[in-house]
């Protein structure tokens, strides 16, 4: 029978783990509802694809899953801040704070909860921290295959309805544009990040897999340009 202890910054309950299923399930209570105030660009559904491409990656490239898995789970409990201030506060920073005391709860090694932090420390595409480790390198990949591909085309206009964007700024130069503004729209976002991911890649199946979504993603835009300027 579980063992149960109030965990101070969220409602949830921390229970003394039969197994590393139970700790794992409930990382996954805790982020599922710290994500519940996030946009839908980065609610709960992104977390479970990257989720998911983790085990994909992760099985390929032979890391500890516990880790990765665990740190899939709360890689973006801080975007809701870095949304609330307009891209001022940085949200993998933000999510290593709000998961320090999560995962110092965990009945993991001292290097495996420091690997953890780093993993969420260490995802962003704009981030000033190198993924060091094979896990960090794993997530920072499966992140950012959701932005590439039919998923990523998706998001990066759903995100732009987000922040009261344009459907394009045919007119306006990437250089004299901002971020969370209504010049950040879905092209803005394929030039300035979505481009540049396949070339970032990290690891060998990382770089495969973003291979195929990147051709699907720069014909859509090729495609896109077209008819919004009256040419197809």
């Amino acid at each position: 029978m579980f063992k149960f202890k109030k965990y101070k910054n969220c409602n949830l309950l921390f229970q003394v783990y039969p197994d590393q299923k139970a700790m794992l399930d409930t990382v996954k209570q805790i982020a599922y509802k710290h994500l519940q105030n996030s946009r839908g660009s980065h609610r709960w559904d992104h977390t479970l694809r990257v989720y998911r491409l983790c085990k994909r990656i992760g099985t390929v490239e032979g890391v500890d899953m516990d880790v990765l898995l665990a740190a899939a789970y709360l890689h973006d409990i801080g975007r809701s801040y870095q949304d609330e201030s307009k891209g001022v506060l940085c949200h993998a920073e933000e999510g290593v704070r709000m998961a320090g005391p999560i995962v110092e709860k965990l009945t993991f090694s001292e290097a495996q909860k420091n690997n953890i932090l780093h993993c969420i420390r260490a995802h962003r595409f704009r981030g000033s921290h190198n993924p060091m480790t094979p896990e960090a390198r794993v997530l920072f990949d499966a992140d950012k295959l959701d932005a590439i591909g039919a998923v990523g085309v998706a998001r990066a206009f759903l995100f732009a309805g987000e922040v009261g964007a344009r459907l394009h700024n045919a007119e306006a130069t990437v250089e004299d544009t901002d971020s969370y503004s209504v010049e950040d729209t879905g092209y803005r976002e394929f030039q300035v990040k979505l481009s540049k991911i396949r070339d970032r890649m990290l690891t060998a199946e990382g770089r495969k897999l973003a291979e195929e979504r990147h051709v699907i993603m720069v014909e859509f835009f090729k495609r896109f340009i077209e008819e919004y300027e009256g040419k197809r």
